[in-house]
């Protein structure tokens, strides 16, 4: 009973989160220095022509206003128009958002295997040289900046070797596998360490526990052991850490995004933001914010599902 009335409350706390988000989003693009119309009219345009404009937009109003307006808008389903990409913006996001999501999915599918493989490897050679050489990519690897490791697979994998695109998305999914395969990569790299730390500690700490030595007393070996209780075992705090760093891997994307050219959500959002396209970059935000708390909350139901020992 207690886990249906956690999965049907949760959600009602999905509200007042939202709300912090889109009226901290809101004040912050805001400060941003610029006017959006001046932006989009270009410099020959009259007083007259940008005061009309700002009227149309609403962006005549007071900050209260605006928010408020922004508010019943989004209760009622109407986000309103991009005054650079002159459509609606729910068909905007739309049309972004499945690169951002093949992007991700094909990120943390990366970073969730060579996490394993890594951890896995490092646990089983304890303190010989496989081992430390994961420890010591593990730990180089926390320094490497996201936009600094695209450049770098770019010029050796995209020049030099030509083996694969230096941007786009692609056409097909084979062709998406194969254009975000260097995106996802660089991502995978820089998210990668922190799991294979946290899993590969888990492992080790596992592999001591009792319950592993009164398998081992039964006679039963040591790839069966591993196998059924240990990495299971394992794996329980590197889930719920990955959905902790769901914030950070998005935004990884944003700046990825930009070095690989991928018209997903976070290429959306920073050309909005030179724009001043405020409500793009706030729906885009909300949509972020969304992202990261339903991906926390289905993290929570998976770490009780595979474990019956954790309560909600």
């Amino acid at each position: 009973m207690g886990r249906y009335r956690f999965i049907l409350w949760r959600p009602l706390q999905l509200v007042p989160v939202l709300l912090g988000v889109s009226l901290i989003s809101f004040l912050l693009v805001h400060a941003i220095p610029g006017d959006p119309v001046r932006i989009l009219l270009g410099t020959r345009a009259t007083t007259a022509v940008i005061e009309a404009t700002r009227a149309q937009y609403g962006l005549d109003q007071p900050l209260t206003l605006q928010y408020l307006y922004f508010l019943k808008n989004l209760a009622a389903g109407e986000f309103g128009k991009s005054i650079i990409f002159k459509i609606g913006i729910p068909k905007l996001v739309v049309s972004r958002i499945v690169p951002t999501l093949f992007l991700l999915g094909y990120a943390i599918f990366m970073s969730v295997v060579i996490a394993i493989a890594f951890a896995v490897l490092a646990a089983v050679y304890r303190g010989r040289w496989p081992d430390q050489l994961v420890r010591v990519y593990s730990t180089a690897g926390l320094g490497l900046p996201a936009f600094w490791l695209g450049i770098v697979l770019i010029i050796v994998f995209s020049i030099e070797l030509g083996l694969f695109p230096v941007s786009g998305y692609g056409e097909d999914p084979l062709d998406r596998l194969h254009h975000l395969f260097l995106p996802a990569l660089t991502i995978a790299l820089a998210l990668s360490p922190v799991l294979i730390r946290n899993l590969r500690a888990s492992l080790l700490a596992e592999m001591e526990a009792d319950y592993v030595k009164a398998a081992r007393s039964r006679g039963l070996s040591e790839a069966k052991i591993f196998r059924r209780h240990v990495f299971r075992n394992s794996l329980l705090p590197t889930i719920t850490l990955l959905g902790v760093n769901v914030g950070w891997l998005i935004g990884g994307t944003v700046v990825v995004e930009q070095v690989f050219s991928v018209p997903g959500l976070g290429s959306l959002m920073v050309s909005s933001i030179f724009a001043r396209d405020y409500l793009v970059v706030q729906v885009v935000t909300l949509a972020f914010a969304l992202a990261v708390i339903l991906t926390n909350f289905l993290v929570d139901i998976v770490t009780v599902a595979l474990d019956p020992r954790v309560k909600l």
